[in-house]
Parts: C-alpha cells; sequence; structure tokens
C-alpha cells in the first residue's frame, strides 16, 4: 500500500518543529522512521504533516554533567551503541542497544524515536523505564521533564503533551562499581521480544548495594519497574533473587496474543528477571557485595 498524501516540513529549530506540531492537530514527527514508514505504508497512520526533525543540530548531542548523561533525541541507536560516555556511565543501555532491531535499522533508528513510539517490546524504552530516566518534551517554548517509569501508559501511549517534541533523555550515571544484566526471548534475533527484563545493581564502596533497578518488558501494555527494593542490604544469594523477583511479578499484568499466552510471558519474564539479576550481581565481585 502508499501512504496517504501529507504535507512535509523540514525545521531548523526545536521551536520550529513545536511550532508547527501546534498548528496542526494532525501533525506526526519523523526522526528515524524505522516504526513510522512502515505505518504510513500500511495506512496505521494517516497525518496530515510530516515534520523532519533530523536537521536540528542540538538533538544529536551528547551532553555530560556531573551527575548525568543527556542524549539528544536525534541520537542514532548505532552511535548510542558506540558511545564511550554510555559505555562507561549507562551501561545497562549499552547492553540493551545490541538487542535492538538489526545493524540497518539501528543505524537509522533513533533513542528519541523509540522512546515516544512506546513501543511495549522496545529495549530502551525498558531501560529508560527501569533506570527511571528523564524524558524532556518541548511544549510552547518551555521545557516539561517526565519520569520514565511513568511515562508509558499503554501500547504505544504516553503521557507526553500532544503538541509537545521530544528533545532528549537524561540517564543518572551508574557509580564506578556497578553490575548490569538484560536479557530477552524472541522469536529469532531481532525480531521483537516475547519477554524481556533489565536489571542495574550500583555499589558504593563504604556503603554496599546503594540500589537495585529491576524491569521487564514485552510482557505487558508497557514496560514496567519492579520492586525489589528488599534486596538492599542482603547477600544478594540465587534464593533471594528467586523469591523478590516471583513476588514482584505477582504485581505485573501480562498480555496474551497470536504469539504468546499470558502465563507463558508472565513465566519466561520471571525467568529472563532473575537472570538479569545474577548477571548484574555477578559483574561486581562477591566480596564487595558481602
Amino acid at each position: 500500500m502508499k501512504p496517504v498524501r501529507f504535507d512535509y516540513k523540514r525545521p531548523t529549530t526545536i521551536d520550529e518543529a513545536c511550532g508547527l506540531l501546534a498548528g496542526d492537530d494532525n501533525a506526526r514527527i519523523l526522526a528515524g522512521g524505522q516504526s513510522l514508514i512502515p505505518m504510513l505504508s500500511m495506512r496505521l497512520s494517516r497525518p496530515s504533516l510530516l515534520i523532519d526533525i533530523a536537521h536540528i543540530p542540538e538533538l544529536t548531542a551528547f551532553v555530560e554533567t556531573e551527575t548525568h548523561i543527556e542524549i539528544g533525541a536525534m541520537v542514532r541507536q548505532a552511535v548510542a551503541q558506540k558511545s564511550e560516555l554510555v559505555k562507561t556511565h549507562i551501561p545497562l543501555l549499552a547492553k540493551a542497544l545490541g538487542y535492538v532491531g538489526h545493524p540497518p535499522t539501528r543505524a537509522r533508528g533513533t533513542v528519541g524515536g523509540s522512546v515516544a513510539h512506546a513501543d511495549p517490546s522496545a529495549e530502551i524504552a525498558l531501560v529508560a523505564a527501569t533506570l527511571g530516566a528523564e524524558i524532556t518534551y518541548r511544549v510552547d517554548g518551555t521545557n516539561e521533564i517526565f519520569d520514565a517509569s511513568d511515562f508509558f501508559i499503554g501500547p504505544m501511549l504516553t503521557i507526553a503533551p500532544p503538541n509537545g517534541c521530544l528533545t532528549g533523555l537524561s540517564f543518572a550515571k551508574a557509580p564506578a562499581v556497578c553490575g548490569t544484566g538484560f536479557h530477552e526471548v524472541a522469536p529469532r534475533k531481532s525480531d521483537y521480544a516475547l519477554a524481556s527484563a533489565a536489571a542495574q545493581i550500583n555499589f558504593v564502596t563504604g556503603s554496599g548495594v546503594t540500589s537495585i533497578h529491576l524491569g521487564v518488558g514485552s510482557v505487558g501494555d508497557f514496560p514496567e519497574r519492579l520492586d525489589v527494593d528488599q534486596l538492599c542490604g542482603t547477600p544478594l544469594d540465587d534464593a533471594a533473587i528467586a523469591d523478590a523477583v516471583h513476588s514482584a511479578m505477582q504485581m505485573v499484568e501480562t498480555v496474551e496474543d497470536l504469539h504468546a499466552t499470558a502465563a507463558y510471558r508472565k513465566r519466561v519474564a520471571t525467568e529472563l528477571a532473575i537472570r538479569a539479576l545474577r548477571d548484574a550481581r555477578d559483574e561486581i565481585s562477591k566480596d564487595l557485595i558481602q
């Protein structure tokens, strides 16, 4: 099929893009296009205006502060995957990016586009929700910031302002000592995941394990962060990890479709979450944890 007719604009500033959005309630932002273009071709999306933000320089930058790494919305996924800033300070994202699509799609797909699209199986969205990243939208010349843990509310649904332009994501820097784990199950490598899990354990010398982040994706209507805070201050043995994950997963509602049953997704997600936490633990010296 072919897309319906639409107008096309290529702004060079964020405020210009926001102005175009405000002037047309049926406008859509075009970033990498890896999700939107197929939807246009199948006429699942029928915008009257496409706003191409690929030529806004400030959206392609990394910004490092004392405590955070800010990633522009138009940073390509392949660029983020190779970034030393990401590898050093957001190791969980670096690990997850290898599961995103295929090399050609990562070369065009963007970090911001994946988050804005809000596919329940998206790896970047899962990491953002797990780590509580801050998502920034520009609306009427001002910035609105959302916690990624609360940002996703359904399949392709978020609490983003309707006339706002996503400008970037901000991740807290991981401590010098931390462990990460990421696992997913898919019919084939790089296909949409049937279940996925991400984990990060933060350790500070003298204080021990200071926080544990765990999330699951592809099992419900949106990526979900799990509460396993009770593991802080424990030896993080296999039994304790399994008990905490099983308890947390009781609160997760899983969905059923033609690819997998809800029961299968819950069972697999539980196992993947356990593995992700074990991997994160094992990346930190056991002597340090104890």
